[in-house]
């Protein structure tokens, strides 16, 4: 059930906040289990599938093509870092193709070490672009809030450096919605252009999204978790997290034209029925209130 309200909003920001809403897809991780899970989903929904150092990318596109059978709109995460080199990459894009796959995700990937001649994403982006290909979309990875092995100057450059091979950008997990803004304002002043997809957790374990908000480095909300009482209650607050407050401290900005917040990228960690069930309630409250 979607927390209740504490701060009101005005009808052109539940409807602005409805519409993101329903734009929203989710990001499963192949497992044994989640191709019965992802049945809670209408059949034309987004589905991203991401590709684990453990398993690699054949497993991510084995997934992919079942789920398109299916008939999801999958976007197949292609790392970087597993990728060997450019005939294991012209294989990739053989079964994209073939699969009818238009929409990608490229990231660098969490592996420590690259298979072979890719160690970041812009490199694999270059050569993808060599390609004859169907995408209609590539999307990038993008940090606002900072990753623990690059910094802030290099990010902003690299993704300056992505833009021309990319069509959209999708956020680590955030939980500082004015932090965000204050990011993508940053962004736009240095000619960054894409369409906006924020990295919404969805209804998660609190303890275990804290764990992995670490692992990925959500570096400036935790520390205001720590200076500020409000985000401290939000960490300290029921053992489910939902993201309720954060959407509703963001609504104002999703009226905003230049901001330029396409939608959201739900982070389900496979709790897709959790997380599908929250969505839906959470978007008739809005169109109840508004």
């Amino acid at each position: 059930m979607a927390q209740p309200f504490q701060t009101p909003l005005s009808d052109i920001e539940c409807q602005a906040l409805a519409r993101a809403l329903h734009a929203t897809y989710m990001e499963i991780f192949p497992s044994p289990s989640i191709e019965q899970r992802l049945d809670v989903l209408e059949p034309d929904c987004y589905v991203a599938v991401t590709c684990s150092p453990a398993r690699g990318v054949d497993v991510t596109l084995d997934l992919s093509e079942h789920l398109l059978a299916r008939g999801f709109r999958v976007v197949p995460h292609i790392a970087a870092k597993m990728v060997r080199d450019h005939g294991h990459l012209q294989e990739i894009m053989r079964r994209l193709d073939d699969s009818g796959v238009d929409s990608i995700f490229v990231p660098g990937g969490d592996a420590p070490q690259p298979l072979g001649k890719y160690a970041t994403a812009l490199q694999l982006l270059r050569d993808i672009a060599e390609f004859d290909h169907r995408f209609k979309h590539i999307g990038v990875a993008a940090h606002p809030e900072g990753h623990p092995a690059v910094d802030s100057e290099s990010l902003l450059r690299e993704l300056v450096a992505k833009q021309p091979y990319a069509t959209y950008l999708v956020t680590q997990m955030c939980f500082d919605a004015a932090a965000l803004a204050a990011w993508i304002r940053m962004i736009r002043a240095s000619g960054i252009t894409m369409p906006v997809w924020i990295g919404l957790p969805g209804v998660f374990d609190r303890a275990a999204l804290l764990a992995a908000s670490l692992r990925i480095g959500v570096g400036a909300s935790l520390r205001l978790l720590r200076d500020r009482s409000l985000l401290i209650r939000r960490l300290l607050g029921p053992k489910i997290y939902r993201p309720d407050a954060f959407l509703r401290e963001l609504a104002p900005r999703l009226v905003e034209p230049e901001i330029g917040i396409a939608g959201f990228h739900l982070f389900c960690f496979n709790k897709v029925k959790e997380s599908e069930d929250w969505r839906r309630q959470f978007i008739a409250d809005l169109r109840h209130s508004s």
